[in-house]
């Protein structure tokens, strides 16, 4: 009876160690899989999605330009991100030869975006996002009636782009994450004439920087 007793004890104490050791596993697995924020730690889904508001700062034909953009899209396994994207920009006018106006470059492009990311569940990491998509461009004459400035877009053509870059982006907190980016657009060539002037086919192309602001579930 001593025996069976002691056996009995010796079983129970096994079965008790073996939930404890099973246990800690299971939370360490919950810890290595949390989403950790510069103020908060916590655990994030394996499907999310976001929108992206970006404010971007570029050269185009050799004047400061500013390109405003949009993105959505899901998040999966916290890993990669599939969505939709649009940007617009515009360049500061200037004269070309042959137009007593000044003129302004404009227009914008969208498509497709692909985003891996690299050690997501660190509060800082790095993001490769990728662009493929359709835009338009036109020049507008600027003239000033009664000190107001009116843009009439003249000329336009269209282009195919691709827009690589690299960000280094901060999960501020489990819905809000913010990110220093640099790109470069490629771009099919443009054909259009300002005045007596032909634009580089190039025109378009370059590089860009600046800051993006993302909520969602991450």
């Amino acid at each position: 009876m001593k025996k069976i007793l002691l056996l009995s004890l010796m079983a129970l104490s096994g079965l008790l160690v073996s939930a404890q050791v099973d246990d800690e596993v299971m939370q360490e697995d919950y810890r290595q899989d949390e989403i950790k924020t510069l103020f908060h730690k916590g655990r994030g889904g394996s499907v999310g999605g976001y929108g992206e508001l970006s404010i971007l700062y570029s050269q185009i034909d050799n004047r400061d330009a500013f390109i405003f953009g949009a993105r959505a899209g899901v998040l999966m396994g916290h890993m990669m991100t599939v969505g939709i994207c649009g940007s617009g920009f515009f360049n500061d006018s200037r004269y070309y030869d042959g137009i007593a106006e000044k003129i302004s470059i404009a227009g914008g492009y969208g498509g497709l975006f692909f985003e891996p990311i690299l050690l997501p569940r660190f509060p800082v990491h790095v993001a490769i996002p990728v662009t493929v998509g359709v835009g338009g461009v036109a020049f507008a004459r600027m003239y000033d009636y009664n000190e107001f400035d009116d843009y009439y877009p003249e000329e336009s053509d269209a282009y195919l782009v691709i827009e690589p870059g690299i960000e280094v982006e901060l999960n501020i907190t489990k819905f809000f994450r913010f990110s220093i980016g640099g790109y470069y657009r490629y771009t099919t060539d443009v054909d259009m004439t300002i005045g007596t002037q032909k634009v580089p086919g190039d025109l378009l192309q370059g590089f860009s920087g600046g800051i993006n602001f993302k909520f969602g579930k991450f």
